[in-house]
C-alpha cells in the first residue's frame, strides 16, 4: 500500500510546525490530596525488561518483589508497549513524545541531537525544568552518554558513577558479539555492578532531601546483556528446576520471510545455537538471576524514598525499553513485532493514581511524557503525539479506543487492541494473532479469510506519517526499497538461506 508522497509531505511539515511552535506550560495545580505542591517525579527505566514480572504473572518462577509491591501502590498497565523494539529509537521516542516514524529514527544510531530538523526538541526533562523542577539523570535513560551535549541541556544534574567492574574473560561462545554477549555468575561484589553503583547514586541524592520539586530519572542496565548477576541471585533458580518459556522448533513456518529481515545478522545467537550448546536453560537462568538483582536495586532506591518520607509526594512511574526473546520465535533478542520484544512493565504510582488496580487498555510508552505532565499539573505540549493515561489511572476500566503501536525500521508496524496482534512488514506481507485464545502468537491468521474485517479495521490504524530513516542511520538498520531489502548497506538476497 503505497502512500502519496505529497500527502505525506503535508502531514511531516504539520508534525515540524508544531514540534517547534512555543510550548506553553502552567504552575503545577492542586493535587488530589488538596495541597498546590507540585509532586516530585521518580522515573525508573529498566533496560531490555520483557514481561518477566511476578505482577504480569508471564513467567511462574520469578521473583520481582519491591516491583510487584510498587504495582500494588499504584496502576499496573498489563498491556503496554514500546514505540520500538530496540533501545536508541525506544528511548528516544520516550523523550521525545513522538513515533520513531515521525521522527525517522529507528536504529542504533544517530543521536535524534544531531537531525537538523529535531535539535530544538523539548524532551520530558526539559519540560520539567522549565517550570521549575531540578532534574536528575543517572544510568541509562539515553542510548548512550548525552545527557548533555551539543550545546543542549538535558539534565540539569548528571550522576557521574564509575562503570563497574566487568568480567576479564567471556563465558559464553556465541557465533557472533564481543564480550557483551554473554551470561555467567557475576564474579565481584554486587557493590562492584554498575546497576548497584547507579542505585546507590539515586540514594545519596534522596538521603539529601532535594528541594522540591525534583525529577529523578534513574536507568538500570539489567538484564541487559551481559546478563550477570552475583551467586546469590542464581541461587534463586536451580539449574535443574528452571521452567523454559513455550517454544516451538517451527514456529515461523507461518511467518513472512520478511520478518526474518528485522534482525537479519545480529550478536544475539538463534534459538538453534542455545539448544546445541545446551545453553537454553543457561540464558534463561541468567535472565531470570538478572531480573530478581535489578528488582533488588529498584527496591533500595524506593526504600530511600520511603525513608525520607518522600512517598506521599512523588509519582513513581516505572517501564523497560522493550521486551527481550530468550529463544522464543527461534530467537533471542530484541528487534521483532511480537509480544515478547514489543509488550513492557508500566507502573504508575503516587498522588493522582488509584492503588491496586490492573488496566488491560492498551498503552504506549509514547504516553508517559503526556501523563506525567497532567499528573503534575503541567499543561501537554501540542507536539505530543501519546495521549495521558490519567483516565486509566483513575479507573482502570475507563475506554481507550486506539492501540499500541510498535515500530521496527521504516514502514514495519506491529499493533495491539486487548484481542488482536496485527504485523505490517514494508513488503506488506502480514500476520494476525487473537492474544486471548493465542498469548504465545503461534498461530499465524493472517490468510484466514474468516478475519479479512479484523485485518481491514487495524490497517486503518497504521501511522499517517511514516518518515525514511534520517541521516545518519546506523546499527540495525533495515531498507527496503524498489522490492529490495537492504540489511546494514547489503542487499538481502531473497533466495539466501537465513542466518545461523
Amino acid at each position: 500500500m503505497k502512500s502519496n508522497p505529497m500527502n505525506f509531505r503535508c502531514l511531516f511539515l504539520a508534525v515540524l510546525a508544531l514540534l517547534f511552535s512555543p510550548i506553553a506550560t502552567s504552575a503545577a495545580g492542586p493535587l488530589s490530596n488538596g495541597t498546590s505542591r507540585s509532586p516530585n517525579v521518580l522515573f525508573i527505566a529498566i533496560d531490555d525488561l520483557n514481561d518477566w514480572v511476578g505482577c504480569l504473572d508471564r513467567h511462574p518462577q520469578v521473583k520481582t518483589p519491591n516491583i510487584d509491591a510498587l504495582a500494588q501502590r499504584g496502576t499496573l498497565f498489563t498491556n503496554a508497549h514500546c514505540q520500538a523494539p530496540i533501545c536508541n529509537p525506544s528511548r528516544t521516542s520516550v523523550m521525545t513524545g513522538l513515533r520513531p516514524s515521525t521522527t525517522g529514527v529507528y536504529a542504533l544510531a544517530p543521536w535524534f541531537r544531531t537531525v537538523d530538523e529535531l535539535k530544538g526538541l523539548v524532551t520530558l526533562p526539559q519540560h520539567f525544568s522549565k517550570v521549575g523542577y531540578t532534574t536528575y539523570t543517572v544510568g541509562k535513560i539515553y542510548h548512550g552518554r548525552n545527557w548533555n551535549s551539543m550545546g543542549v541541556k538535558e539534565f540539569d544534574v548528571v550522576g557521574e558513577t564509575e562503570p563497574g567492574l566487568s568480567p576479564k574473560e567471556k563465558r559464553v561462545a556465541t557465533p557472533r558479539g564481543g564480550r557483551g554477549m554473554d551470561w555467567a555468575v557475576y564474579p565481584y561484589k554486587e557493590s562492584d555492578h554498575k546497576d548497584w553503583k547507579t542505585a546507590s547514586w539515586a540514594v545519596e541524592q534522596l538521603d539529601q532531601k532535594p528541594e522540591d520539586p525534583f525529577f529523578i530519572a534513574v536507568g538500570f542496565s539489567l538484564p541487559h546483556v551481559p546478563l550477570l548477576a552475583t551467586q546469590k541471585w542464581f541461587d534463586l533458580y536451580p539449574e535443574d528446576e528452571v521452567i523454559l518459556p513455550r517454544m516451538l522448533l517451527d514456529d515461523r513456518n507461518d511467518t513472512p520471510r520478511f520478518s526474518w529481515y528485522l534482525h537479519w545478522k545480529l550478536p544475539e545467537p538463534r534459538q538453534e545455537f542455545l539448544l546445541q550448546e545446551g545453553e537454553q536453560i543457561k540464558i534463561v537462568q541468567a535472565y531470570l538471576a538478572s531480573v530478581s538483582f535489578v528488582d533488588s536495586q529498584v527496591g533500595r532506591v524506593l526504600d530511600a524514598l520511603e525513608r525520607n518520607q518522600l512517598s506521599d509526594d512523588t509519582i513513581i512511574v516505572l517501564w523497560s525499553d522493550h521486551g527481550y526473546h530468550l529463544g522464543e520465535k527461534q530467537i533471542t533478542g530484541k528487534n521483532t513485532l511480537w509480544d515478547r520484544s514489543a509488550r513492557v512493565p508500566l507502573i504508575f504510582a503516587g498522588p493522582g493514581v488509584k492503588e491496586g488496580q490492573k488496566s488491560n487498555r492498551p498503552a504506549e510508552l509514547l504516553d508517559m511524557y503526556p501523563t506525567l505532565s497532567e499528573l503534575c499539573g503541567l499543561e501537554i505540549p501540542e507536539h505530543i503525539e501519546g495521549l495521558s493515561l490519567v483516565p486509566q489511572l483513575q479507573d482502570a476500566k475507563a475506554p481507550r479506543t486506539r492501540p499500541a503501536i510498535t515500530t521496527d525500521n521504516h514502514d514495519n508496524h506491529g499493533l495491539r487492541t486487548e484481542r488482536w496482534r496485527y504485523i505490517r512488514y514494508a513488503d506488506g506481507s502480514e500476520e494476525l494473532y487473537d492474544m486471548v485464545k493465542d498469548p504465545n502468537e503461534f498461530t499465524n491468521l493472517a490468510a484466514d479469510s474468516r478475519y479479512a474485517a479484523e485485518k481491514l479495521a487495524l490497517r486503518k490504524q497504521l501511522p499517517k506519517i511514516n518518515r525514511k530513516p534520517v541521516a545518519g542511520s546506523a546499527k540495525r538498520i533495515l531498507i527496503y526499497k524498489d522490492g529490495v531489502a537492504n540489511w546494514e548497506g547489503q542487499d538481502i538476497d531473497p533466495n539466501k538461506a537465513i542466518p545461523d
